[in-house]
C-alpha cells in the first residue's frame, strides 16, 4: 500500500509543489507548524531515518544540500529550522523519510 508521500509523488494526491528533480520533491505541509513549513521527501521510499541503508548516502548528502536551495530561493536561509522525525513515538505520523524546513517563527530549545 502507497504512503500518502508514494501518492503525492505519482500525483495522485494534489499538493502545493515547491521544488522537485530526479532524487526528490519538496511541497507545502497542510498542517504548518510555521509560516514556511515545507516538506522535503526523496522519491525512494525510505520508511524513516533509521531505515536508511549504506547505498542511501548520496540521497541523504542530496536532500541536505535541496534544503539549502530551497532555504535560499525563500529567501529564509539564515532562520530555519529542520526536522526529521524517526519512529512514532519521535512523532514521525507518515512512514516515508521526510524533512521537515520550518522558518518564519521564533523556536525554543529544546523543542517540545
Amino acid at each position: 500500500m502507497k504512503t500518502l508521500f508514494e501518492k503525492i509523488i505519482d500525483r495522485e494526491i494534489p499538493a502545493h509543489i515547491i521544488y522537485e528533480d530526479e532524487f526528490c520533491l519538496a511541497f507545502h505541509d497542510i498542517h504548518p507548524q510555521a509560516p514556511t513549513h515545507i516538506l522535503l521527501i526523496p522519491k525512494k521510499p525510505i520508511a524513516k531515518l533509521a531505515d536508511a541503508q549504506a547505498n542511501d548516502q548520496l540521497l541523504l548528502g542530496h536532500l541536505l544540500m535541496t534544503v539549502n536551495k530551497i532555504t535560499q530561493d525563500l529567501e529564509i536561509a539564515d532562520a530555519f529550522r529542520l526536522v526529521i522525525n524517526n519512529g512514532a513515538k519521535a512523532g514521525q505520523t507518515v512512514f516515508h523519510l521526510h524533512l521537515h524546513i520550518l522558518s518564519g517563527r521564533p523556536f525554543h530549545w529544546p523543542p517540545g
